[in-house]
């Protein structure tokens, strides 16, 4: 949840730093001279459990930057591990927004693994360059939850993690330009994933407000925040440890409660502050803060803490700086004991408030304390050694005043936004000159269409004369308005030759050969911008080569190979997995997208190509907006084009490859075989008149 002022910082797992950087960032270059428009998209929520704000279309952030929300899936809120199936859904509107706007953006970036995957497609519709940051990376956050003993079958439910993993590869095969925040992430953590190049990564330490982030005066008074914390503590002047994070596992507040809860001598010097985020019943949470919050409860409680230590039950995001300031004054630290952290949002506005930090020994910690000299690092998993450091940062007071004094002069000087947003700036230059492109605009070529039915041939539109007819009949009759395309995997010339030999319905556009070809009315005229566009990091020798000897697979005839296509048999029972063989080519620097269908056939595409990405090109280019398209189909190489806003239908004899799609509620799986299936679905939708849209 994202809006411009009061984020609902620790909220849940999804409202962490990440969401405070991204309203940052786009301020930020907005106040860019050189910058013209900049839109933060992300999901329009209506849920009365929330606030209102995220019902908002568009919420102004400057003169130049807006947050525009976007509805799709289900109204009310969910975690982003629950919203996968939808992304395509995403695309779909985002695309119809910028038809609104009436310009093509020059940059995509996309932030975090499922907008990576929802950027990806973006980037490759409309040919523009994919900048992406995935702040947290699902390879490090599976090593660190096993080290802190999570099994791997929990991560795999709770996380997504190896959906989550794969959209991150999609996302770096696609992407220009990578922004990490730190060296190490780009050492230790993007290193892991077979399509990072760390030719593509810049290191740009993320900016932070130090406007509100002050350390307290001489006449600082003791606020309202101060009042509730220390209520908790029998001595609230002893000095404060302070730790500030959302209730989440990965932030590790089990290991810090157990360091201070087996030291007497750190309980003796000092109480401990634990700010995790605002709740109003526990037992109504989310399972993963509900489980951190109750085992912190528990912990409070073995080790007899009351009195030592504060846990506010609610705070108000203005009341932030105000804590930090709090913690300053009576000479503590701030701690940040997570067990993996790429950012370090809170580390910087402790250290501009005046806090020395102690902090777990990675990434963005890493470089922000050797930036400001203001603290120590620690192993986040050894509580023994995490008391010790707490101890040593509280023991000296003269060394406590110069890393306070060091930590504020030098946030200044290393984390200011500006600073940022014009090193970002650079860096997109590298990758782009183009600057205030507008949309190409071309539905004034066909001004009576305002929609577009789309079919398979083979076994969809094709295998029953009778229904064939039927359908040529019913669009000549009422199709005025209607576009008709083809989506197959024949090349082109084959399929131009059975749509003619079989008196098909004559299409308007052809998407052939897997979607890798697009071509326009009976002049099969190519799509150039489309071929240009897909060709991105494609080598189709090199992916023949490799697969040629790969057990179970056997090259289809010469005639059958396109430019941007390579086609095998291929049998299931001695043959890799698709994913196993997608994740070959990954490992020996090859980026392509692999689709199996009718239980035999397997396809390998440059990443940017499939049936759905180019009809979505298609429909952009000629401003119909998805929830208008129909898409028939029967096989797995369809799959691509019947998830999203389109409705989509399968026809009774498809293949099982599809049966995955029956949980989609914008899918009708058709009674009735062949064309008459798709009758069936024109009646269903009322797709040559009104149009119906599924709930």
């Amino acid at each position: 949840m994202i809006r411009g002022a009061e984020l609902e910082l620790g909220r849940d797992a999804d409202t962490g730093g990440q969401t405070k950087y991204v309203v940052e960032l786009a301020r930020a270059l907005a106040a860019e001279p050189s910058v013209g428009r900049v839109d933060l998209m992300t999901r329009l929520i209506e849920d009365p459990q929330v606030d209102t704000d995220y019902v908002r279309p568009v919420e102004p952030l400057s003169e130049k930057a807006n947050i525009v929300r976007i509805p799709f899936g289900p109204a009310k809120y969910l975690t982003k591990e629950r919203l996968w199936k939808w992304l395509s859904c995403f695309v779909d509107s985002a695309l119809h927004h910028f038809h609104d706007v009436g310009r093509t953006p020059d940059v995509i970036h996309a932030h975090y693994a499922d907008a990576g995957r929802v950027g990806g497609d973006l980037a490759s519709l409309l040919g523009v360059p994919l900048v992406f940051t995935g702040h947290s990376l699902g390879h490090e956050k599976k090593r660190r939850l096993i080290e802190s003993g999570v099994k791997p079958t929990t991560i795999e439910s709770r996380f997504n993690i190896t959906e989550r993993i794969e959209a991150e590869e999609r996302a770096l095969s696609n992407a220009s330009l990578v922004v990490a925040s730190t060296n190490q992430e780009v050492e230790t953590q993007y290193s892991q994933y077979d399509h990072f190049r760390k030719a593509r990564a810049a290191v740009i330490p993320p900016g932070v407000d130090l406007e509100r982030f002050t350390p307290p005066g001489r006449l600082w008074g003791q606020p309202a925040v101060y009042d509730r914390i220390a209520k908790f503590l029998r001595n609230p002047r002893k000095p404060w440890i302070l730790a500030i994070s959302r209730p989440d596992e990965r932030k590790n507040i089990h290991t810090l409660l157990d360091a201070y809860g087996n030291s007497p001598e750190l309980q003796e010097k000092a109480n401990l502050v634990v700010v995790a985020g605002s709740r109003d019943d526990i037992e109504q949470m989310e399972r993963g803060p509900r489980s951190v919050l109750t085992d912190m409860l528990l912990r409070i409680d073995r080790y007899r803490l009351y009195g030592k230590i504060a846990y506010p039950k609610t705070h108000a995001p203005d009341e932030v700086p105000d804590i930090y300031r709090a913690a300053a004054k009576t000479k503590g630290v701030f701690i940040n004991p997570a067990l993996t952290e790429p950012f370090g949002l809170t580390l910087l506005e402790a250290a501009g408030s005046g806090l020395p930090l102690v902090a777990t020994d990675d990434g963005g910690p890493r470089d922000i304390v050797a930036r400001l000299k203001n603290g120590l690092l620690i192993d986040p998993l050894d509580a023994d050694k995490m008391a010790e450091a707490l101890l040593e940062a509280l023991s000296d007071t003269n060394r406590w005043r110069r890393w306070s004094s060091a930590g504020v002069r030098l946030a200044h000087r290393h984390y200011a936004w500006s600073g940022h947003a014009k090193q970002y700036l650079r860096e997109l230059r590298r990758i782009t000159r183009r600057s205030g492109r507008k949309l190409p605009v071309s539905k004034s070529r066909l001004p009576q269409v305002d929609r577009i039915l789309v079919s398979d041939i083979d076994n969809t539109l094709l295998g029953d004369k009778e229904a064939l007819a039927a359908l040529k009949q019913l669009l000549e009759e009422k199709g005025d308005r209607t576009a008709f395309a083809v989506a197959t995997g024949r090349r082109i010339d084959s399929a131009r030759d059975v749509i003619a030999e079989m008196v098909a319905p004559q299409p308007d556009f052809w998407i052939s050969s897997v979607g890798s070809e697009i071509h326009y009315g009976r002049q099969l005229a190519a799509d150039v911008d489309w071929t240009r566009n897909i060709h991105y990091r494609w080598d189709e020798h090199a992916v023949r080569e490799a697969l040629k000897r790969v057990p179970g697979l056997k090259l289809q005839p010469k005639i059958d190979q396109r430019g941007h296509k390579a086609s095998f048999f291929m049998d299931p029972t001695k043959a890799p997995t698709p994913v196993e063989i997608e994740k070959k080519l990954r490992e020996i620097g090859l980026r392509a997208k692999v689709i199996f269908s009718h239980g035999q056939f397997l396809d390998v595409l440059p990443v940017r190509a499939s049936k759905g990405l180019a009809i979505r090109w298609v429909a952009h280019r000629w401003g119909i907006p998805m929830e208008r398209v129909m898409v028939a189909g029967d096989s797995g190489n369809d799959e691509g084009m019947l998830a999203g806003k389109s409705l989509g239908l399968v026809v009774a004899n498809y293949s099982e490859e599809l049966e995955k799609l029956r949980k989609l509620e914008r899918v009708h799986f058709a009674s009735r075989e062949y064309a008459w299936g798709i009758i069936e679905g024109i009646e269903r939708y009322d797709f040559l008149g009104e149009i119906r849209q599924p709930d």
